[in-house]
C-alpha cells in the first residue's frame, strides 16, 4: 500500500527565470557596453552587466584587501570613470569604504551585515546534516529541517528514510505554521502576542478535514507541544501524512529551527510517533549543542 501525498499549492521561493550564458546575444550585448552611465532600468542587459561588474569589484577587494580606482578599472577592463562610479555606488551602501587618504578602497561593514543574515542558516544546515542522516536511518522516515520565514515555515534540508514510500521533497517550500509539525513547534515557542499576530496574518486555512482551524484547539495543541517537547500533526497538512517536530535552540536558548520526521499515516502512526519522540528530541538537542546551546 502506498500513501498518496498531494502537493499543496503554496508560495515558492523566487528563482531566476534566466541566467545569461557566454554566447547568448543578450549576454554579448551587455558585455559590449563599457559605460555604466548609459545603463537604465529599461535596459535589462545593462543592468545585468552592472551587477556583474559590482560583484567583480567586491571579489577583487576580497582577494587583494585594498585596491585603487585604476587597479579596479584595469582588472574589470573599464574606464576609470566607470570604476569610480561603481565604487561610489558600493560605498553609498556601505559595501566598500575608503582606506585612509591614499585613494584605496576596501570592503566595508555592510558586507558583514549581509553575511550575518545567512550565517545562522548556513550553520544550522551544516550542523544538522549528520544528525538528520542518522535519524532518517534510525527512525526509517523522512527528516526535514525548517526555520520560520514570515508567517510560514521554510524547509532548508531534507534526508529521506530508507523506506520505499517517502514524503515529497519539501526543500525550499513554504508551509503553513498551523498545519505542520515544524510550524507548530516554532509557533509554540513564541509569545502569545507574536503568535496571535502571525496567525492573524496567515489565517487558519483548512487544508484537510483534520486541519485545526479553531484558535482554541490550536492553542491546546501548542500547549501540549511545549509541555512534552515536540509537536505532532495527524493528516492536518496532507491526507495520509503524519509528522512530528522538535525545537532547535541557539546558544542563547532561542528556538531558531525545527527538525521533523514525517511519513505515511498507515506506518507512521500516532502511537509510533510517541515511541520515537525521544530519538527526535535527542537529535534536536544534539544540533542545539552544536549551535552552542549548553542547556
Amino acid at each position: 500500500m502506498r500513501a498518496r501525498l498531494r502537493t499543496t499549492q503554496l508560495p515558492k521561493l523566487w528563482t531566476p527565470r534566466f541566467a545569461p550564458r557566454v554566447g547568448d546575444s543578450t549576454y554579448s550585448s551587455a558585455m559590449s557596453n563599457d559605460n555604466i552611465g548609459t545603463e537604465s532600468a529599461g535596459a535589462p542587459a545593462g543592468g545585468v552587466q552592472s551587477v556583474d561588474r559590482a560583484v567583480s569589484v567586491l571579489e577583487i577587494l576580497a582577494q587583494r584587501g585594498e585596491a585603487g580606482v585604476s587597479e579596479v578599472a584595469a582588472e574589470i577592463d573599464v574606464h576609470k570613470s566607470t570604476a569610480f562610479r561603481l565604487l561610489g555606488a558600493l560605498e553609498a551602501r556601505g559595501l566598500v569604504e575608503q582606506a585612509g587618504e591614499r585613494g584605496k578602497y576596501r570592503l566595508g561593514f555592510g558586507i558583514v551585515r549581509l553575511a550575518g543574515a545567512v550565517t545562522g542558516t548556513i550553520d544550522i544546515t551544516k550542523q544538522s546534516r549528520a544528525v538528520a542522516e542518522r535519524l532518517a536511518q534510525d527512525m526509517g522516515e523522512t527528516i526535514n529541517l525548517a526555520v520560520m520565514e514570515s508567517h510560514y515555515a521554510i524547509n532548508l534540508e531534507q534526508v529521506r528514510g530508507p523506506s520505499a514510500v517517502t514524503a515529497h521533497n519539501w526543500v525550499g517550500q513554504l508551509t503553513p505554521l498551523h498545519a505542520t509539525s515544524s510550524g507548530k513547534i516554532l509557533l509554540a515557542q513564541l509569545s502569545a502576542k507574536r503568535r496571535a499576530e502571525l496567525l492573524a496574518e496567515a489565517g487558519l486555512e483548512r487544508l484537510t478535514s483534520h486541519t485545526l482551524t479553531s484558535k482554541v484547539r490550536l492553542e491546546k495543541s501548542l500547549a501540549e507541544a511545549r509541555e512534552r517537547g515536540y509537536s505532532i500533526t495527524l493528516e492536518e497538512f496532507e491526507i495520509g501524512l503524519n509528522a512530528m517536530a522538535a525545537p532547535i535552540r541557539s546558544k542563547d536558548g532561542e528556538v531558531i529551527a525545527a527538525i521533523s520526521a514525517s511519513g505515511p499515516g498507515y506506518r507512521f502512526t500516532e502511537e509510533r510517533m510517541h515511541e520515537l519522540a525521544p530519538l527526535l528530541i535527542e537529535g534536536a538537542e544534539e544540533i542545539s549543542h552544536r549551535m552552542g546551546y549548553l542547556g
